[in-house]
């Protein structure tokens, strides 16, 4: 690409919707590297019974799963979503990821997508703090990193600095998604030249190619 760009990918790790968009976010980790920033929206964070959302999430899935090939199992149907005491919260999910980005940023999507499998295809409950450090720490470890899942599990729940910092990424995706009239994720920004576009929702869900397509010609008409 001739100009410089900047992406910015916002999502939620409980947005099914962002998980369609997995193959794409992985070929913009793969194309661009460290010149890509994951902004998470907070959508999700605040538990809530998951009876509450069961039905409406189930449909939803089927919907994309139909429509992206994006794979939802039965395994997670019944552990996930028909717990009988089940929360749905993406905060442990979000504040785990802004603890591997001390180490590297580039750990946070490839530990976003490990938690999108662990939950829509193994059946885990990434609303939990114990299976996100356990994510976590097997997305540290293939890297080189060394933590345990005790002690990542420890952060998450009283690391007040981390808390923070995650609380921060937060607000500046939800100013960034009004200054640009956003709404729902997931979505991505291309900053071209100083210049912020959004690119179509579509675009995501047709894969890494697509995506990546649909940024040339962005950068080309820049």
């Amino acid at each position: 690409m001739k100009n410089d760009i900047e992406l910015q990918y916002l999502f939620d790790p409980l947005c099914g919707w962002c998980y369609a968009s997995a193959p794409a976010l992985a070929g913009l980790a793969e194309e661009f590297g460290d010149k890509l920033k994951m902004m998470p929206s907070g959508l999700f964070v605040g538990g809530r019974a998951i009876s509450t959302i069961a039905d409406h999430a189930w449909r939803n899935d089927q919907r994309i799963q139909a429509l992206t090939g994006q794979p939802f199992s039965e395994v997670y149907h019944q552990n996930v979503l028909q717990a009988p005491d089940g929360i749905f919260d993406s905060w442990p999910a979000t504040v785990a990821m802004t603890a591997l980005g001390e180490h590297d940023a580039r750990l946070e999507p490839l530990f976003l997508h490990a938690v999108q499998i662990a939950r829509y295809v193994e059946g885990r409950d990434t609303s939990s703090t114990e299976e996100v450090a356990t994510v976590a720490a097997n997305v540290a470890a293939g890297h080189g990193i060394d933590v345990t899942v005790e002690d990542l599990a420890n952060r998450l729940r009283n690391d007040v600095d981390l808390r923070e910092r995650t609380l921060e990424r937060m607000e500046d995706t939800q100013a960034r998604m009004s200054e640009l009239g956003m709404r729902g994720v997931p979505q991505v920004v291309a900053i071209v030249n100083g210049t912020p576009h959004g690119l179509s929702g579509q675009a995501l869900y047709d894969g890494p190619q697509a995506i990546i397509a649909a940024l040339n010609q962005l950068s080309s008409n820049a």
